[in-house]
């Protein structure tokens, strides 16, 4: 009798946290680079009306997305600004393999306020400095963020990085560098050129050429612990409809 009732108790204790799994499982979370947010949820808003299938999204830098997988945080899809998160994750089997693939590219802008009336080409020894007048350039941080790196390989690149790596606002992800600028507090910023389309509150001043610069590439894959559901929305983002709003949010398909 006493067998059975221990029985009995197990499994009383056992259900309830199993219907707790089951519940924390259920829908897709996808781990995304803040320049990622707008059209992401545009796309799960679309995905979760056809599918029912609820889209949870954590938006940050790249760097700090991949530490929290590394750290155990539960994500079903990583979805990547650069190439060197991903590898950190791929290199110590936390995303699968298979199904990695560089999703989408993008470009290299320098913005101002919108009211701003500064003027400048971007080439070798462009007096960028000179235009701050005294102001701080905002970006990612060059040291951990994707779009800082970009950065400081681009300004390196025409020459100007030394003249300017000690007046950096080294932002924790480019929609808040982007967000310096919009509210005046940076004359000039260097964000990514789909954050720029998306702001009213800043101007494209100019685009950086492509060869200065690594190719901006925003790989994307499962987790190594993703649920089935994942894989679905992973191809939907893939597909005719992921393709049409990246397109409009200017970001370049590669697939």
């Amino acid at each position: 009798m006493m067998k059975k009732w221990l029985s009995a108790l197990a499994l009383s204790l056992l259900l309830p946290w199993s219907a707790c799994a089951a519940e924390q499982r259920d829908g897709v979370t996808v781990f995304a680079a803040a320049s990622l947010t707008n059209v992401l949820q545009e796309l799960g808003r679309e995905y979760t009306a056809s599918t029912g299938t609820t889209i949870t999204y954590s938006f940050a830098a790249t760097s700090l997305l991949a530490r929290q997988i590394e750290s155990g945080a539960r994500a079903d899809v990583f979805f990547s600004a650069d190439q060197e998160w991903m590898d950190y994750l791929d290199q110590r089997g936390l995303v699968r393999r298979d199904t990695r693939r560089n999703l989408l590219g993008n470009r290299l802008a320098l913005v101002a306020p919108a009211g701003s009336t500064i003027e400048l080409k971007i080439a070798p020894g462009f007096p960028l400095r000179a235009a701050l007048h005294g102001g701080r350039l905002a970006t990612g941080d060059p040291d951990a963020v994707p779009v800082g790196k970009y950065a400081r390989s681009a300004l390196t690149t025409l020459g100007v990085w030394n003249d300017i790596a000690d007046r950096l606002v080294r932002a924790d992800n480019v929609r808040s560098a982007l967000a310096f600028v919009a509210r005046g507090e940076a004359p000039l910023g260097i964000v990514y050129l789909t954050d720029a389309k998306i702001e009213p509150g800043v101007r494209i001043v100019d685009l950086f050429p492509a060869g200065t610069h690594l190719p901006i590439t925003y790989p994307i894959a499962l987790t190594a612990t993703a649920n089935p559901q994942a894989a679905a929305f992973l191809e939907f983002l893939r597909g005719p409809a992921g393709s049409a709003a990246f397109g409009k949010y200017g970001f370049i398909v590669l697939q």
